[in-house]
């Protein structure tokens, strides 16, 4: 337990819980699960499974107790105690991921041992049983990240681009931590010299008490920390998805509940732009809106739930698409073949045209408006500049504990490209105020973002305001430079796909078939485009998901073909 930069050896009682996160199954119930395991006595003090082991399987309490506990050098709590009928795990299990504690039996137990193979056929095919288990392990999830349950450490500053960096790709990758603020946290020379780091190499990660990781890439944390252990990047696979926003989730989804081979690249994190969207409200089935993380993380669990792999922090680096299968080059690996590919890689914010735009980027400019962010902003001013959706809810979400969010929109129309529903919540939202034909002429500041001069393009007036946060939210730039003439895009960039495709086109990528592509299929067949990335996209997550069933709906109609 940490409390204000200092680690204490304490004793906490198990954290509360509920009905949902840990249910008592029914005999029924405890039957069905049995079908998929084994039994097994365990001697009381015995541990079923260390920190920091493999978590390859769970545990059904028939008779006695099983505690489920943190206990390192420095900590030592309890977390959860699991009796009769009650079962062991969380969501780490379907990622193929380390636990985060140490699992005993407080007492002489008879316990139904399912490994992780045995678990997956349980949640694919007993959709009773599923709800449970899947229900239980996500709010079980919830609970740590909360409690900050961890064996990874994260030594940081605000002031720091990479510490940033860090932060968000845990975070946005469900990955519980501990955070060491060394702008303010008392005492920390003493953890400094634990581990025999001195401020330059800040950000460091401390990854499972072991590892010392000094300023890592995102790639490297994932290897860190085995995001990928568990998958073969060398078997052929039915589809191969680049890309794991809505699209791409909502591909692996359908691909896998159907039964095919799915391999998920994702560069950074589960969800694409809209996984760092404050809140999406206009979603079907959400009236009360829903986080763009949470959208993500149910989206990611699920394509895992059916048998979909998903490689974190891996990108595609080219397609080569001269032989049958495709062959997918990823960093760090030849490529995987791929009888069918689904391009799903999104698009990222058109940065701002300044020369010393790069030099505050994490500093000050910020691509994201997320827990993480606001919490470097606190109560200053901060500007947001776009006119979308997603300009409109980090301008709202900001507006929550800004002092004042200044809307900076370069055309003369707020609702141009927004939602009405957005544009009357910032008309009425006082801590918001719009400045339409405007637009950001100049950055100043040492090595933080120290104020920001703008252009007001009705008075060409330009006005200096010290402010140290920006939040750049505006156009669309799509993520195919990988594709190297693979596929026909549009002048923008964009994949052009079905009838978009014009004749002169086809005839250029030497189209094999008699039929004209199919409505998300690019210039070569078998390979799909859905989403952002895709010319023409409406760029709402509902049409992203939709696109990226409808494209595995196609990837049939090929195989039959």
């Amino acid at each position: 337990m940490r409390r204000k930069g200092q680690f204490l050896k304490v004793t906490q009682p198990p954290a509360p819980r509920t009905d949902q996160a840990f249910p008592v199954l029914t005999p029924g119930q405890v039957a069905r699960v049995k079908s998929r395991g084994h039994l097994r006595k365990t001697r009381a003090g015995e541990i079923l499974i260390e920190a920091g082991e493999k978590n390859t399987r769970i545990f059904l309490v028939q008779s006695g107790r099983l505690e489920f506990d943190q206990h390192t050098e420095t900590i030592e709590r309890a977390v959860a105690v699991i009796e009769p009928g009650q079962f062991t795990g969380e969501i780490g299990i379907l990622f193929g991921r380390r636990i985060l504690g140490r699992l005993r039996a407080a007492q002489a137990s008879e316990v139904i041992e399912v490994d992780r193979a045995g678990l997956l056929e349980l949640v694919q095919t007993d959709s009773e049983l599923s709800e449970i288990f899947m229900r239980a392990f996500i709010l079980r999830r919830v609970e740590l990240l909360s409690e900050g349950i961890s064996d990874v450490v994260v030594l940081g500053s605000a002031h720091s681009p990479d510490t940033l960096r860090i932060r968000e790709f845990l975070t946005r990758n469900g990955q519980p931590y501990s955070y060491v603020d060394l702008d303010h946290d008392a005492g920390v020379q003493e953890f400094l010299d634990r581990f025999h780091v001195s401020v330059s190499d800040v950000p460091v990660l401390i990854c499972r008490g072991a590892d010392v990781l000094r300023n890592p890439s995102n790639e490297t944390i994932a290897d860190c920390l085995e995001f990928n252990e568990a998958i073969d990047e060398v078997r052929p696979r039915d589809v191969i998805i680049v890309g794991a926003g809505p699209a791409g989730l909502a591909a692996a989804v359908y691909a896998a509940s159907e039964g095919l081979d799915v391999l998920v690249l994702e560069a950074n994190a589960p969800g694409g732009q809209a996984g760092s969207s404050s809140k999406i409200e206009n979603y079907l089935g959400f009236p009360a809106g829903i986080s763009g993380q949470d959208l993500a993380t149910s989206g990611y669990t699920q394509a895992q739930k059916f048998g979909a792999q998903i490689m974190i922090a891996k990108t595609a680096k080219a397609l080569v698409c001269d032989r049958k299968p495709f062959v997918v080059e990823i960093d760090g690996t030849s490529g995987v073949p791929a009888r069918t590919v689904v391009i799903a890689a999104g698009a990222h914010y058109r940065k701002l045209s300044l020369d010393n735009l790069s030099h505050f980027e994490g500093s000050g400019i910020y691509y994201a408006a997320t827990f993480v962010e606001s919490q470097l902003c606190g109560a200053d001013d901060v500007i947001v500049v776009g006119g979308g959706n997603s300009a409109g809810q980090a301008a709202l979400y900001l507006a929550q504990t800004a002092r004042r969010v200044y809307l900076l929109v370069r055309s003369n129309e707020l609702g141009a490209s927004m939602s009405r529903y957005l544009v009357r919540r910032i008309e009425d939202n006082r801590a918001i105020e719009v400045r339409l034909q405007t637009e950001i002429v100049a950055l100043q500041g040492g090595d933080a973002l120290e104020s920001v001069s703008w252009r007001d393009g009705r008075t060409h007036e330009i006005e200096e305001r010290a402010i140290h946060h920006v939040f750049v939210l505006t156009g669309a730039i799509p993520n195919t430079q990988w594709l190297k003439g693979c596929v026909a895009l549009d002048e923008d960039g964009f994949i052009k796909t079905g009838s978009a495709l014009t004749p002169e086109e086809l005839v250029a990528a030497h189209w094999p078939l008699a039929r004209a592509p199919y409505l998300l299929e690019t210039s070569l067949p078998g390979v799909f485009a859905a989403g952002d990335v895709r010319g023409g996209n409406v760029k709402r997550v509902a049409s992203a998901v939709g696109e990226g069933s409808i494209a595995i709906a196609f990837v049939h109609q090929f195989f039959r073909e």
